[in-house]
């Protein structure tokens, strides 16, 4: 069953967040929630999400050392992630990726696109 991770402080885009993907749990895609760096770190480790959602801006740990302790520290590759923050500016987009994340959107985000994404990189 695949497995994507949402992980943000704020449950108000947890929510906006699950709505938008909430079709694929019909498709058998387990939805899994952290809402600060430390539980997200654990999940990827522990669940194994193939997506992940994460937000730039966390308590314990945020999404650049997430995205570092995963992809570069622990070298896991078969995990997509998707840096989804209020921080838009063009510095916090390169160190999003130069830090491991695979894309990079602002918020507010598009649903549908959102949606179309996660199919795409599950496969479905």
């Amino acid at each position: 069953m695949p497995k994507i991770l949402i992980a943000d402080d704020e449950i108000l885009f947890q929510i906006l967040l699950e709505r938008a993907l909430e079709e694929l749990e019909d498709e058998g895609v387990e939805l899994l929630f952290a809402d600060d760096g430390e539980k997200a770190l654990k999940i990827i480790y522990e669940q194994k999400p193939e997506l992940v959602f994460l937000d730039l801006v966390m308590p314990r740990l945020n999404g650049l050392e997430i995205c570092n302790a995963v992809k570069k520290v622990h070298c896991i590759r078969d995990v997509f992630i998707i840096m989804l923050t209020s921080r838009g500016e063009e510095y916090d987009r390169r160190k999003g990726m130069e830090f491991g994340a695979d894309l990079y959107y602002t918020k507010p985000f598009n649903p549908d696109e959102i949606l179309q994404n996660a199919r795409e990189i599950l496969g479905l």
